[in-house]
């Protein structure tokens, strides 16, 4: 049985950012950062346009970190950018509104949090040759208050309408909610993010250990694929919690640090464990949304 929402009620607003410049630290004799093992390494991380990394492509295997896909928008007004990347949903329409690309259409794919706070927008690899730094971003925002008529203990954070009906969610006969997945996250594997407020930003998945990554079948995730959080409640902030069930986005590449690897971007979450997650091969933004 479908579930039924109130996608009816929720409003759609514009929210703005501008495509940020790539970020480095801000220390000059810093710009190094050490890998889980305390190699330095200097690489690109997050911001800016990334030419051949989209949606779909693997998650591993890229020289950055935290590798953003497509093109990463922000706001210098630290009030106005948290709003932009709070009321940002996945599968909200973002519309450029100057240079080249101006009336060009894009799709949001993920949040970043601490640190970077960047909304993430698929462009099609054309238009992202006719976009420049500081070129502004409209977002048509909704899913802000989305909830699920017969789910009340679910809160959805996140997540467009339309993300909801591609997922094609439903209610089992036991009453919980089923939603399509890659690959279930177990909470040992689960790092930076965990103690963080979870309407905006991400959760990572550790990568250091390789075994353990590939024993929990996560070593081929792609950019866009959804996935499940095992015993982890992000009702408010994420954390541990015993047979509670999360469900989000991998919206970021791995990461040579110690407790980062793809970053997940949060879109629902049940502290009771009301949530069914059902691995299926293939349910990825490409193919949902895009």
């Amino acid at each position: 049985m479908s579930a039924k929402n109130n996608a009816n009620q929720v409003i759609s607003l514009s929210v703005q950012g501008v495509i940020t410049p790539p970020r480095m630290p801000p220390l000059p004799a810093m710009p190094y950062s050490l890998a889980a093992d305390g190699t330095p390494f200097l690489l690109p991380a997050y911001g800016s346009i990334v030419y051949n990394v989209s949606v779909g492509d693997s998650a591993y295997g890229w020289l950055a970190d935290c590798v953003h896909p497509g093109v990463s928008v922000k706001l210098d007004d630290a009030t106005g950018n948290r709003g932009l990347n709070v009321l940002s949903c996945v599968g909200n329409t973002a519309i450029v509104m100057t240079g080249n690309a101006s009336k060009a259409r894009g799709t949001v794919t993920g949040k970043t949090g601490r640190f970077s706070e960047h909304v993430i927008i698929h462009f099609d690899q054309a238009v992202r040759e006719g976009l420049a730094i500081g070129d502004k971003i409209v977002i048509k925002a909704k899913g802000t208050g989305l909830k699920f008529d017969d789910h009340p203990d679910i809160m959805l954070k996140g997540c467009s309408p339309e993300l909801v009906d591609a997922l094609e969610v439903a209610t089992t006969d036991e009453g919980k909610l089923a939603v399509p997945v890659v690959a279930q996250v177990p909470p040992h594997l689960l790092g930076a993010g965990a103690g963080l407020v979870s309407d905006g930003g991400s959760i990572h998945i550790q990568t250091a250990d390789r075994a353990a990554l590939q024993e929990a079948g996560l070593h081929e995730l792609r950019l866009g694929d959804v996935v499940a959080l095992t015993d982890y409640d992000s009702s408010w902030n994420h954390g541990y919690l015993r047979n509670a069930v999360g469900i989000g986005v991998v919206a970021q590449g791995d990461s040579p640090r110690a407790g980062y690897g793809p970053g997940i971007t949060l879109i629902m979450t049940s502290a009771g464990g009301n949530i069914a997650p059902m691995l299926a091969p293939g349910v990825n933004l490409s193919d949902l949304l895009l």
